[in-house]
């Protein structure tokens, strides 16, 4: 008999749900029973149910968050789950990169994980209960060319939810990180010049020393879900301040 993954029933904040992972998440978590909030900057286009609803929330803002975390708990009930996926990307090479970019690519990375996890470990602690996972990036663990502000600040959203996982594990509450690498999601393709942009990811590139995917094919936005999903639930009920890569084997690293 399988386990039970102890998600249904409860209540789950996925940040960055537009899309992509986000979406994704939102998906498998309603899959799983849960009652999900699903958070972008805009509402993200779903329709509400008993168990789903969508807000429009800046992560940047760190009283809206506040304010909303605690709009949810009042109306709808304690949050037990957090999904920290929300991020943006910006490249180039760092002589060339304004301040304006650099700050922002921090102030959503970076502070967007600090204020939520940070509104969400308030509540969590003296209920003793609790799970919150950071979809982070491979780049976090090895220099990347021309991605210096999203390389930095995902390495730093990383060891925060480290040190959030130390401080809450007393408490019964765990932490971790999921490191995605190259996904089918508009970032990803955003980035691309033409038809063969994914041929070129899997294959790598030597005149930017990126490795390329042994397992020879781009993740999909479920596989990364499940990663997450997986380590929220009652499954991975002793792991807290893993660092779980979802890359194909692109880093060659746990």
């Amino acid at each position: 008999m399988m386990r039970d993954t102890g998600l249904a029933g409860k209540i789950a904040l996925v940040t960055g749900a537009g899309g992509g992972i986000g979406a994704a998440v939102v998906r498998q978590l309603l899959e799983e029973g849960a009652r999900v909030v699903a958070i972008d900057l805009e509402a993200p286009g779903l329709v509400a149910k008993d168990n789903l609803r969508a807000e429009a929330l800046d992560v940047r803002d760190s009283a809206a968050v506040e304010a909303l975390v605690g709009q949810v708990e009042r109306e709808w009930g304690p949050i037990d789950l957090g999904a920290n996926v929300a991020g943006i990307l910006a490249t180039g090479l760092i002589a060339e990169t304004d301040d304006a970019t650099w700050r922002n690519v921090f102030a959503v990375n970076t502070d967007g994980v600090f204020h939520v996890s940070r509104a969400l470990a308030r509540r969590m602690t003296p209920r003793r209960r609790g799970s919150i996972v950071t979809v982070s990036s491979n780049a976090a663990g090895i220099p990347r060319h021309a991605m210096a502000a999203y390389a930095a600040s995902k390495a730093a959203t990383t060891m925060f939810t480290r040190c959030l996982g130390l401080e809450l594990a007393p408490h019964g509450i765990r932490c971790n990180i999921v490191a995605p690498g190259s996904t089918l999601t508009p970032m990803q393709t955003g980035m691309w010049a033409d038809d063969q942009g994914a041929a070129r990811v899997i294959a790598g590139s030597l005149e930017t020393y990126k490795a390329g995917i042994p397992l020879g094919k781009l993740a999909t936005p479920e596989d990364v879900a499940d990663a997450v999903v997986f380590l929220l639930s009652d499954r991975a009920g002793h792991i807290t301040m893993s660092d779980l890569y979802v890359d194909g084997g692109a880093t060659q690293r746990a």
